[in-house]
């Protein structure tokens, strides 16, 4: 049944970008309301934080904190001051025209201006020890500046697994901490650019296994050896392994928005540079589904606080 309310405005979204609009958008007396979704593209409310355990990087908690402890209190924040919480998806928006219109399975909301804080979800292989409940997370990351310094991967043989710009940032980074990283790409070549390979190849503590592929990860409560085969031959050999990092790029969470946004050629949401406006007025956009250059907790909070501060002035002045 379509509610007769018509919000001030509506977040969709569960990280740190999310929470923070709210925090900003209750205290400015907005009502704001969050649809934090259901285990929302494989991931449980909070967002990426949930899936990472030790979160040394964000202000304020020079002990690190758990990933999912961090956003309870985010959530907790929200709460405090008024914030409305539905644990339910998105599941279409309706931007044709204000207010707009929103439906997840259980409701229809209406919204004078609306907050996309969606995320991107980062790509995994789907390889034999390396999902949720196996080794994801003892050993095995898919951002290597979100875990690369911790102490576990300190002194360690460390593998990452891509060809593009990210895998030879992240090889770069790791090198800082680890004994040696290997940088495994199924093909013969990297689709980075020149100046990034040359990057890579100009570090001693980086090698390169190409046209090899990781075909399983191994370890007893953590990672301790890759499975990596030869895509030419088809041989294959156990290599020790510290950790494994995904860098085979992230996929916004856009789907819901059906082409009602501008979007890049990658899929993340057009906002106008110096702020989170989107390409249909009243409807911003924070966090990592409009930002695939730092993805960090930290950068999703303020992009967030820009989103709520940006529709309270869009309220006031239409």
């Amino acid at each position: 049944m379509e509610s007769e309310q018509i919000e001030k405005v509506v977040i969709i979204g569960s990280g740190p970008a999310a929470h923070t609009a709210a925090i900003y958008a209750a205290r400015a007396e907005l009502s704001p309301v969050i649809f934090e979704g259901l285990m929302a593209a494989g991931v449980a409310a909070g967002g990426q934080l949930t899936t990472t355990t030790e979160v040394e990087n964000f202000p304020g908690f020079p002990e690190g904190i758990e990933g999912p402890a961090l956003m309870d209190r985010c959530r907790a924040q929200s709460l405090r001051f008024g914030t409305r919480i539905f644990t339910e998806t998105v599941e279409s928006v309706d931007l044709g025209s204000r207010p707009f219109t929103l439906r997840s399975d259980s409701r229809v909301l209406r919204a004078e201006s609306l907050i996309i804080a969606t995320g991107a979800t980062a790509r995994r292989m789907d390889i034999p020890g390396a999902g949720d409940g196996q080794l994801w997370q003892r050993g095995i990351s898919a951002c290597a500046v979100c875990d690369g310094a911790l102490p576990i991967f300190r002194g360690q043989a460390l593998y990452v697994v891509g060809g593009g710009d990210s895998a030879m940032e992240e090889a770069g980074y790791l090198s800082k901490f680890a004994s040696q990283v290997t940088i495994v790409h199924r093909r013969d070549s990297f689709r980075a650019s020149k100046i990034m390979q040359q990057r890579a190849l100009d570090n001693p503590k980086i090698a390169f296994l190409l046209n090899h592929g990781v075909v399983e990860a191994r370890g007893d409560g953590r990672l301790q050896s890759l499975l990596v085969e030869n895509l030419g031959s088809g041989e294959r050999r156990e290599l020790p392994a510290g950790g494994l990092f995904f860098a085979i790029g992230h996929l916004p969470n856009t789907g819901f928005l059906d082409g009602q946004l501008d979007l890049d050629a990658d899929g993340y949401v057009v906002t106008r540079p110096g702020g989170t406006q989107t390409s249909v007025a009243g409807v911003f956009a924070a966090g990592d589904v409009q930002d695939k250059t730092y993805r960090q907790a930290i950068t999703a909070a303020g992009s967030g606080c820009m989103a709520a501060l940006d529709a309270e002035r869009f309220l006031a002045h239409g």
